[in-house]
């Protein structure tokens, strides 16, 4: 389907699922309206099993075909340091930047209603411990990995796979070969998958608005707003430092990946957009290996609207219950969640959870989290869509520091057809 085409039927299902939910919610009865926002919640929910199905095999071919085309362990190691070294500099970033602005706004000392603190949130405070994180991280078996689509995991076994495939060289060339094939060929499943892409988006908003409604943001208004507007400038930090390695075309790689970024603000899921957000990167110059090594490892490490929402939503809570955190307490929280972050794009819910175990490190009422979980979709869409423009931008810096970003494909095509001509 053409890209213009697509991303005009998902925003008409965004229109389209809010007007719909919002009657439902309404005009039906509560029983009615339940029973619609179940029923249309089986779109996004066919839609992103769909994608899943995609995810493991695409990320394990498209890197252990880029790892194996870099040739030796040494220049693997170059470009994860850059990349690495990247991750941590825009985690602190958005960690910082929402510690601020939440100070800042202090949105939480706006609400006069808050839960008992003894009040459960049905959260497991505990999941995010060190043993979790290596078990989000090495992986016991490929196939378990594969299965569970567990992205950090796929991508350290595929890191050894690829690195060894290098070593070998030649030996590795049917293997290399059959890889590159596969991972062709999961795009063009990808692409299959993308025409329901609408559906979905129609069927995730109208089942939200319809149990939800449209009351809860106004509820909530200023708390969103604000981390709206958080959003908003750690996107233009984030745009302003891609300028100054990319130059100018910075602007150019964010109307690249405006459809990825509509899907995953949609779906609220980075991981409907990642097959998309690859095929834009490569079309706009970052080449193959740099790419499918950079972005399936900034999945589990650079989730820049991920890491900027723990801070809002933690200092959130505390403001709500009128806890003051000292300076100290607050840097300490910022070093606990830049560690216990990375990997929880493979944990449902991951955001909050993380949030929950931080709460309880730091005497903070568990309790809290029920004031996110209203709102949690709404929020969640914005921090999605902020992951793809990070992990983006972060691709093209590595490709730019690389030597390897070529001309936009677009733009090498019409200059080819004025030589022709």
């Amino acid at each position: 389907m053409n890209s213009k085409r697509l991303t005009l039927l998902i925003v008409a299902g965004l229109v389209i699922g809010v007007s719909l939910g919002y009657a439902f919610h309404v005009l039906a009865s509560p029983a009615t309206a339940t029973h619609f926002a179940d029923g249309m919640g089986l779109l996004p929910f066919a839609f992103l099993r769909l994608i899943k199905m995609v995810i493991a095999p695409l990320v394990f071919s498209t890197l252990v075909v880029g790892v194996a085309k870099m040739g030796d362990i040494a220049t693997v190691g170059r470009i994860g340091g850059k990349a690495l070294g990247w991750f941590i500099f825009a985690s602190l970033i958005s960690l910082v930047l929402g510690l601020v602005l939440v100070q800042f706004f202090a949105p939480g000392r706006a609400l006069s209603l808050v839960p008992e603190a003894g009040s459960s949130s049905g959260m497991a405070a505990s999941a995010m411990t060190l043993r979790g994180f290596i078990e989000h991280t090495l992986p016991s078996s490929v196939f378990d990995a594969m299965a569970h689509n567990e992205i950090l995991q796929i991508v350290i076994f595929a890191l050894f796979f690829g690195t060894a495939m290098a070593a070998l060289g030649e030996r590795s060339r049917v293997v290399l070969d059959a890889l590159d094939a596969v991972s062709h060929i999961m795009l063009k499943v990808t692409g299959y998958v993308m025409v329901f892409a609408p559906l979905a988006v129609l069927g995730a908003l109208a089942s939200t608005v319809a149990k939800e409604g449209l009351g809860v943001i106004g509820a909530y208004g200023l708390f969103i707003g604000e981390f709206y507007l958080g959003l908003a400038l750690l996107w233009a930090i984030l745009i302003a430092l891609g300028a100054l390695v990319i130059g100018r075309r910075v602007m150019r790689l964010v109307r690249r990946i405006r459809e990825p970024i509509l899907l995953a603000f949609a779906t609220a899921s980075s991981e409907a957009a990642y097959p998309g957000t690859l095929e834009e990167l490569e079309r706009f110059g970052c080449s193959n290996r740099v790419a499918s090594f950079v972005l399936p490892v900034g999945y589990s490490f650079n989730l820049d609207g991920s890491m900027m929402y723990c801070t809002f939503a933690i200092m959130f809570v505390a403001q709500a219950y009128r806890i003051e955190l000292s300076l100290g307490q607050q840097v300490m929280m910022l070093a606990i969640l830049m560690l216990t972050s990375k990997g929880m794009a493979g944990v449902p819910r991951a955001s909050l959870v993380v949030v929950a175990a931080t709460l309880a490190q730091f005497g903070l009422p568990e309790a809290g989290v029920l004031l996110l979980l209203g709102v949690d979709h709404f929020l969640d869409m914005g921090r999605s869509a902020t992951n793809v423009v990070g992990n983006s931008i972060a691709t093209a810096i590595v490709s730019k520091w690389e030597g390897e970003l070529t001309g936009d494909a677009s733009e090498l095509a019409g200059r080819q057809a004025e030589i022709a001509a």
